[in-house]
């Protein structure tokens, strides 16, 4: 007799009174001793959650404890052979593990997460990837999760555990636009300014606080990203919405590296804009989604 092939367990550690009400008061107790705080805008329904930088175990810990205190449900993937295994297996699907069997008749990522979102209605379900595959230094990350995310049409929540602001959970939710490559710096970007716990081990590598700007210079930078990336100063001023837009400002975002001319196709000769993948980085801590 054929066994039935495992599939995403929909009752976990995230889910009745054990997680509700002990684990939610203890976590909430943790962070507050220790002085660290979630993000403050948790994405609703389900996503593909990627977590960066991941230098430590204990960004797993921290990762946790901003999934049970704004409820949300973590999934992550794993060889369906350990899910087999007596007791350990059971634990492990309670805790999430999302078994995958990569046989040939096997049923992959994609058509089990298909299949198990349609059951989650709005909740807030992550299936949980982390892009440099290892806490040791790597030169690349791995971008399985876009592939998920595009395959199963659903956004990428970037989720950080940041060991300088001491913040844990999703900043900001991105919509893929088609191009994996410029996604895929845009994305990296973003995550430059967010300090792992061992600096020096994360990938790409840590450069540093993002810049200081003003409210005038947010709003500038959301307008050039709305705009798809390029734009006159005239449709800066009028996205924007600002009432002035002086050459000084765009000079100052230049300067710090956030914006820069555009030097190919110009429009009869008027100067137009771009965002650096800095700034594209930089866009996507300003709003939670844009």
């Amino acid at each position: 007799m054929t066994k039935k092939p495992l599939s995403i367990r929909e009752t976990t550690i995230f889910d009745g009174v054990f997680t509700k009400y002990f684990l939610k008061y203890l976590f909430t107790l943790w962070f507050k001793l220790a002085n660290w705080s979630v993000c403050r805008f948790p994405p609703e329904g389900a996503g593909v959650a990627i977590a960066a930088p991941h230098t430590s175990n204990w960004d797993f810990i921290y990762a946790l404890g901003a999934a049970i205190l704004q409820d949300v449900k973590i999934y992550f993937s794993i060889k369906d052979s350990l899910c087999k295994v007596p007791v350990l297996g059971s634990l492990l699907m309670w805790l999430g593990a999302m078994p995958i069997d990569r046989s040939p008749n096997g049923q992959g990522q994609v058509e089990q997460i298909k299949a198990f979102i349609d059951s989650q209605k709005n909740k807030r379900v992550f299936f949980l990837f982390t892009p440099e595959g290892t806490r040791g230094a790597v030169s690349k990350w791995k971008t399985g999760f876009y592939h998920v995310a595009q395959d199963c049409q659903l956004p990428i929540f970037l989720a950080k555990v940041d060991y300088l602001s001491k913040e844990s959970g999703v900043f900001h939710t991105f919509i893929l636009t088609g191009d994996k490559e410029e996604d895929i710096q845009a994305i990296q970007s973003s995550y430059k300014s967010i300090q792992g716990k061992y600096p020096e081990d994360q990938y790409p590598a840590y450069i540093g606080q993002l810049p200081s700007i003003s409210e005038a210079e947010a709003a500038i930078i959301k307008a050039v990203y709305s705009l798809k990336g390029v734009a006159t100063k005239v449709e800066i001023t009028a996205k924007s919405k600002l009432a002035e837009l002086s050459s000084n400002m765009l000079t100052l975002l230049i300067e710090k590296g956030l914006l820069e001319t555009n030097t190919s196709n110009p429009r009869d000769n008027i100067t137009t804009y771009k965002l650096t993948f800095a700034g594209k980085g930089y866009c996507l801590h300003l709003s939670p989604n844009i």
